[in-house]
């Protein structure tokens, strides 16, 4: 059994901003293989499905971003899964806006919810996949940046992109992690250039 865990920050202050994009794909992948993720527990929304064949728990946790490892700890534990049966989706300021890149594992890249997840699962090695929202404007706060909604055009290039990242996961579920990071890794988004 899979645990997919998709980042973001609960109710709906945060719906739609560019910190909440793994939320976003969870929603995506809930939606496409008809999974209700709608149960309470462990501190995050749970929903138990099948995706291809493969048994999931589709995760949401509800700690907010910078705590998320402690749901998730909570969540592999008590389904008793190992670290690498565990995919996190989550955003990327270093990758291209409307680009995703899977790894097999690594390190935090600054991203303090998975920082939260290394910390808590004593582990870096787990699959993730990440969604690039772009660079944060020069002289923006950080924070204000990822907390922030996509304008329309941006809004059409991630959307691109989780679907794209549903598609990743799918390909993560057959067991073939080397072959999905073949197929989706170095995809170029369809708007990675921003003109000032």
């Amino acid at each position: 059994m899979y645990i997919i865990a998709g980042l973001g920050n609960p109710t709906s202050k945060y719906e739609h901003t560019r910190h909440n994009v793994g939320f976003e794909v969870i929603d995506r992948l809930a939606e496409e293989y008809h999974i209700s993720v709608d149960t309470k527990k462990h501190r995050a929304l749970l929903g138990k499905g099948v995706i291809e064949g493969q048994r999931v728990i589709l995760m949401k946790p509800q700690t907010f971003m910078n705590l998320s490892g402690e749901s998730i700890r909570e969540v592999l534990e008590y389904y008793k899964t190992e670290p690498d049966q565990l995919i996190v989706i989550y955003d990327d300021i270093s990758l291209p806006l409307g680009q995703i890149r899977i790894r097999a594992k690594g390190s935090a890249g600054g991203h303090n919810g998975v920082k939260n997840i290394i910390l808590q699962l004593a582990t870096q090695e787990f699959p993730r996949v990440k969604v690039g929202i772009g660079e944060k404007p020069p002289r923006m706060d950080l924070a204000d940046y990822v907390l922030s909604r996509f304008d329309r055009e941006d809004r059409e290039a991630v959307d691109r992109a989780e679907q794209e990242a549903v598609q990743a996961v799918v390909k993560m579920l057959e067991g073939n992690l080397e072959a999905a990071m073949n197929a989706f890794n170095g995809k170029k988004g369809e708007k990675n250039v921003r003109v000032v």
